[in-house]
């Protein structure tokens, strides 16, 4: 018998499949998935691989073919299913085998067992009385004192008997030598869920809620198996409708995996599962500890675990069989990895799911762009709820225009409407959410006179300041110096916008003295629990303002949060990419939703440059239909995804001048891929009419600067490339591949690949 094994090696020339014999000692026992330790090289020095098939033939030469060398015991098996899963992964995102097989492994290594030891009373009770009194007349009082405990419990924990009783080891082993007691081990699953006493609430569904739960079990007992979109406003109950979802597939003997963006979230919407659920729900996430994640991996495999939450990590938890994934928020860009392969969890779940006869359900109330589009052209199944689950109004929203204050003298970051609305909450003892919109900010330039940002002449997207007094444009690599003075009205109060959640928290103790602030950003959650703490004490209304950034406007539901303040909208919609518009009007619409959610109304303040951009707009009016229609003309006009597919190759070295030379080389040999590719087979007439028009079957834009050029002495540089076919360009990823790996030029860079970046 043979193993196929690939090495634990990140190369991209030792990327493929070697053979070994399988030894007598190991037959029956190796399995696709398991980790092995092997000879390699010349040396035949023991290097770590992983099994990824088992054959009777071998390929090699027999006479050259090297023995398995043992499974290591710290070796943790991957299902056959995620190896398969890993190959997919590998072949459309690009990077290793290795690389992928590493990613779908949530565990490297075996922990140590946790185990539970207890004695065990071996004499009925009147052998053990007479037990005791010879212990006594002998004067044994420590064997003395362990029986008389054994004789009130016949079974007692290790711990309690060594520490409260203070009974040493000598005395246990001479009592279990002499029968009177055995020491019974068991091993214990470590449950980072802490149990609650709360009782599941009994739900009164909406009919909007009761359709789509009943849609997907109609579907789900018929063995129909879809990918749902449930486009659902903030608040109207879609963790819920997902319980119902995940109810129906338990009821079958089969588990599911919940997907959620931030750790921050975890808690509360563990508590709500754990409710429904009991213990049978757990959670993956890099906050546990190392023997915390192992053991939830473990309870997976053997069947103790019915639900598992977590981000990203989670959706390769190794469920015997999987029957649903639930992507909660799937619009968020943390479902995307930013190390390689560079893989989307909606893609990769829906891919899982397939081979698996397992469903997905997407859930957003500011779906993507790209969900929204598959969902529209019937690829997914699009489920919608229009109202919120008790029917509370909408949080009334207000529109700042800080070009506005400026002129009436307010030159602090709170506008007048959000200051009143404030002390107005505070008065009546309301909470108050205080949102900076952060995220992706790359120091854009604008007016505070008109407005104005400063955009490049040939992309629709703003200029980036950059330390040498420069502004870039990161799609097309135009560059201007930087202005002091707006060229549209001519004002000198332009400038890049700064401002930090910190220096927010100071304003608001300064211009509230009474009111408590708590503040949550990366700097207050870095310590473990901290998320939890934070929210906690804020929904225990410890604290009136929640100063924050993105991870504040997540899911969260606080009852008594009646505002939001939205304190700088401009600065995700400058960011120099091509989702600004798309990542505002789902950060603002979020936040919005924070408001009102109890029984009390709510409102929301925009304070914003640029009041009439139509994601500011459209966020205001709450309006996703108008948002989209508006968003996805320009993606079709630019040709950015979903409306066509981009592949974004990553280039980075420490030699600046061999760079630019591996990119320009680099940007010729993918030219030629492209002019060699025909979109239809056997098709040459369309092919040439296309290339006459000067339309070829993919563009290529770059070499250009990422954003930032250099970190850490490390350069670098990306190559984008547009078509409207996703599989062209997997295609192209494979050329280039290929090509860098029989180029010895390339050896001193590092080229990653990055599909639809977000």
């Amino acid at each position: 018998m043979f193993a196929d094994v690939i090495v634990d090696i990140q190369h991209e020339k030792l990327d493929k499949i070697f053979q070994y014999r399988i030894p007598e000692s190991l037959e029956g026992r190796l399995e696709p998935g398991m980790g092995v330790i092997v000879p390699f090289g010349k040396g035949n020095r023991r290097i770590r691989g992983y099994v990824t098939g088992i054959s009777r033939t071998c390929d090699y030469d027999l006479s050259k073919v090297k023995d398995i060398i043992e499974i290591p015991e710290s070796a943790v098996e991957i299902e056959a299913k995620l190896v398969a899963l890993a190959a997919w992964m590998k072949s459309n995102y690009g990077g290793t085998m290795i690389q992928a097989l590493k990613t779908v492994l949530p565990i490297k290594h075996k922990e140590k067992a946790k185990v539970k030891k207890t004695l065990r009373l071996l004499l009925d009770k009147e052998t053990g009385k007479r037990q005791l009194h010879y212990y006594l007349e002998k004067n044994q009082k420590a064997r003395a004192r362990l029986m008389a405990a054994l004789l009130d419990d016949p079974v007692l924990e290790y711990d309690l008997v060594t520490k409260k009783l203070n009974i040493t080891m000598p005395v246990i082993r001479a009592l279990e030598e002499q029968g009177v007691l055995r020491v019974e081990t068991e091993q214990v699953f470590r449950n980072p869920v802490r149990q609650t006493g709360n009782h599941e609430k009994k739900i009164v569904y909406t009919p909007e809620q009761q359709y789509v739960i009943g849609r997907f079990r109609k579907d789900y007992m018929q063995g129909i198996r879809n990918t749902y979109l449930i486009h659902g406003v903030t608040g109207s109950g879609k963790t819920e409708v997902y319980m119902e979802m995940i109810r129906t597939v338990v009821d079958q003997g089969r588990q599911a995996i919940v997907l959620i963006p931030e750790i921050a979230l975890t808690y509360q919407t563990v508590m709500r599962f754990y409710r429904k659920f009991g213990d049978r729900v757990s959670v993956m996430n890099s906050r546990l500890s190392a023997g915390e994640r192992y053991d939830q991996m473990m309870r997976a495999k053997s069947g103790q675990v019915d639900v598992m939450i977590g981000p990203r990590s989670a959706l390769f938890t190794p469920f015997p069989d999987l029957g649903l994934i639930v992507i909660d928020e799937e619009h968020d860009t943390a479902y995307k990895s930013e190390q390689t392969p560079r893989y989307h969890a909606r893609e990769t779940a829906i891919q899982r799911a397939e081979t698996e006869d397992a469903s997905v359900v997407l859930g957003s109330a500011t779906p993507s762009m790209e969900a929204m589009y598959r969902a529209r052209s019937g690829e997914y199944v699009l489920l919608e709820m229009r109202n919120r689950s008790r029917m509370q109004q909408m949080a009334d929203v207000y529109i700042a225009d800080m070009r506005e204050e400026l002129k009436n003298g307010n030159r602090s970051i709170l506008s007048g409407r959000l200051r009143e609305l404030m002390e107005d909450r505070l008065k009546k003892g309301e909470q108050i959410m205080l949102f900076l919109n952060r995220r992706g900010y790359s120091g854009f330039i604008s007016c505070r006179e008109c407005g104005h940002v400063i955009k490049c002449p040939h992309c629709d997207v703003s200029l980036s300041v950059h330390r040498d007094g420069k502004m870039r444009c990161h799609y097309c690599g135009y560059e201007q110096p930087k202005v002091t003075v707006c060229p549209e009205c001519g004002s000198r109060y332009i400038g890049e916008f700064r401002a930090g959640t910190q220096q927010i928290e100071d304003l608001v103790r300064e211009t509230f003295p009474q009111a408590r602030v708590l503040r949550m950003d990366m700097d207050t959650t870095r310590q473990k629990d901290a998320h939890e703490k934070i929210l906690s004490a804020f929904a225990n209304e410890e604290a009136d303002v929640l100063v924050g950034t993105q991870m504040i406007v997540k899911g969260h539901d606080f009852p008594n949060v009646t505002l939001v303040g939205v304190l700088a909208a401009d600065m995700s919609l400058y960011t120099g990419d091509y989702r600004s518009g798309e990542r505002t009007f789902q950060l603002l619409t979020q936040a919005e939703g924070r408001a009102g959610r109890g029984d009390r109304p709510g409102e929301a303040v925009i304070q914003t440059y640029d009041p009439s951009h139509y994601a500011i707009r459209t966020a205001a009016e709450q309006d996703y239909e108008a948002f989209y229609e508006e968003e996805i003309r320009y993606r079709e006009l630019m040709g950015y995804p979903p409306a066509e597919s981009l592949l974004a190759v990553l280039v980075s070295g420490g030699d600046e001048a061999l760079l630019e030379k591996g990119c320009h080389y680099l940007r010729e040999y993918i030219l030629r891929v492209i002019r060699g590719i025909s979109l239809r087979e056997n098709d040459a007439e369309e092919q040439n009419s296309r290339e006459q028009a000067g339309d070829p079957a993919a563009q290529v834009i770059g070499p250009a600067s990422p954003g930032i050029d250099k970190i850490k002495d490390i350069y670098r540089r990306v190559i984008y490339i547009k078509a409207e076919q996703y599989s062209l360009l997997v295609g192209i990823k494979d050329k280039i591949e290929q090509y860098i790996e029989i180029n010895s030029g390339f050896d001193r860079m590092r080229i990653q690949f990055d599909f639809n970046p977000m």
